[in-house]
């Protein structure tokens, strides 16, 4: 289709204003998000993404957007239809942000992303799957940490979520899914240092934005030391306010961070990773890097990770917008 030249959509599931805090987060990402295109000089428009997808092409084909900013975290609340938003652009053949459709699903599988990563040599630890109860008895001891595969933004995620005794877990993950929905899986917990690795496509490649740790401020000893629900949502709370996020490091840890840096660049190889995204990592007690997921698109609220990842490489908010567009126009806002 002909495309009007200063026309950009902003893309984004349905949200209600009474959802859950991680849900209202879209919101937040699509306003700042349209408000920085505007700062650009683009035209913006906000659309929904959701399974009326006749609807959603014909709006499309109405605005001829040069651009589509990929804001679609879920569709129907549904995280597992994630990567039909970008399989829709990819065949209107509509430039959009973030990662194509493969990589979304890839990377939304946690399940799909760790036989990945296994299958290419990037330490990701051991896991089972709900359907693999039988395995899930062979375990060595835990602990483990019970997640889901295709639900991010630690949904699902709390201070129960640590299991210690291989003897419960099966049941922990059979009471979980019927609870919650949806497949859930086992992973090793791996009790240590956690750090995110943000990347950021550039003219040469992939480059690393500044690595950052989260520490675990005055957590009580029998809580999990993980950026659970409450920790990430629950804005008044304990874990909320102990969960801290720093940039920088002593000397001693400069092999450490140049390590995860290039697990991150293989995470990147490995998925066709696009635009931008975030590796998420643990480190053992020995020093080894372990992946736990690989977030292609992650949240771009201005108090976001990513975004603080950013500004830390001195990218203000719009100038990292800009450098996330898959199309340039030199009209700018007076």
């Amino acid at each position: 289709m002909e495309r009007a030249p200063n026309v950009a959509v902003v893309l984004h599931d349905a949200v209600s204003r009474d959802a859950a805090p991680d849900r209202l987060d879209t919101l937040a990402q699509v306003q700042a998000v349209s408000r920085a295109l505007e700062q650009l000089g683009w035209t913006t428009h906000r659309l929904t993404f959701d399974l009326q997808l006749q609807a959603v092409v014909s709006r499309l084909r109405e605005l001829r957007p040069a651009l589509v900013f990929n804001l679609v975290e879920s569709v129907d609340g549904d995280a597992r239809l994630l990567h039909w938003a970008a399989e829709l652009l990819e065949h209107l053949r509509l430039p959009f942000t973030g990662c194509g459709s493969r990589a979304v699903v890839t990377t939304g599988d946690k399940l799909l992303a760790k036989r990945m990563m296994r299958d290419a040599g990037i330490p990701t630890p051991e896991w089972c799957a709900t359907g693999d109860l039988k395995e899930c008895h062979e375990f060595a001891d835990g602990p483990w940490i019970i997640k889901p595969v295709a639900e991010d933004a630690s949904v699902g995620l709390d201070a129960e979520s640590v299991v210690d005794e291989p003897g419960v877990l099966a049941a922990r993950l059979r009471s979980r899914s019927a609870r919650c929905g949806g497949e859930w899986f086992a992973e090793r917990y791996i009790d240590g240092r956690e750090f995110n690795v943000s990347l950021l496509a550039g003219p040469q490649g992939p480059e690393v934005l500044p690595v950052a740790e989260i520490e675990f401020v005055d957590f009580p000893p029998d809580r999990p030391r993980i950026v659970d629900y409450e920790a990430k949502w629950a804005a008044q709370s304990a874990a909320y306010l102990g969960t801290r996020r720093r940039f920088d490091f002593p000397r001693r840890d400069d092999k450490l961070i140049a390590r995860l840096q290039a697990v991150a660049l293989r995470c990147w190889g490995l998925f066709g990773l696009r635009g931008y995204a975030r590796v998420d990592l643990r480190v053992d007690d020995h020093g080894n890097p372990w992946v736990l997921e690989i977030n292609a698109n992650p949240c771009l609220t201005p108090d976001a990770g990513y975004v603080a990842a950013a500004a830390q490489a001195d990218l203000n908010y719009t100038a990292l917008i800009e450098r996330l567009l898959p199309v340039r126009h030199n009209r700018r806002a007076a």
